[in-house]
């Protein structure tokens, strides 16, 4: 079994020294999904929506929480994304937005993190704007899809 790297000998947490590792490509992604009535759904969809567009505002939120994970996450260590990317999928069938994230660097750490981060701070951005219509919506189902790179090796979800 694997050890908790973020534990010392004394059962203390701390940050991972990652000092001596190899820059490696590093990628995620994530998923999420925010689950609505059909109303909330299409006043996002049709653009009706008092406060704006929806899903431009939750794509630069889910962003920016992927370029500030270490300020949220305690032990995560500050990165230099190279690339971060939210697609924000309709499915109308289910009255869901579907939630994906894509982070990438070249680094000494993984992007597992930043890619959760990016979904779930998306995903409260869309239940945030909404609230005001709609306070039942559900935010479920987050998970990582795949990681790449670093010792561990690749990720891929079942």
């Amino acid at each position: 079994m694997h050890q908790f790297t973020h534990i010392n000998t004394n059962g203390e947490a701390n940050m991972v020294d990652v000092s001596i590792k190899q820059d490696t490509i590093r990628t995620a992604s994530a998923e999420a999904f925010v689950t609505m009535n059909s109303e909330t759904l299409q006043m996002i969809i049709s653009g009706n929506h008092h406060k704006g567009d929806v899903f431009a505002t939750a794509r630069i939120a889910g962003i920016q929480a992927a370029k500030r994970t270490w300020e949220l996450i305690p032990l995560c260590h500050p990165l230099l994304l190279s690339k971060i990317e939210i697609q924000l999928e309709v499915l109308t069938a289910t009255n869901q937005v579907r939630i994906e994230s894509l982070c990438k660097l070249s680094g000494k750490t993984g992007v597992e993190m930043e890619a959760l981060t990016a979904v779930s701070v998306a995903a409260l951005t869309i239940y945030d704007m909404c609230k005001a219509v709609q306070k039942d919506i559900l935010i479920e189902n987050i998970r990582l899809l795949h990681k790449s790179g670093g010792k561990s090796g690749d990720f891929n979800a079942a």
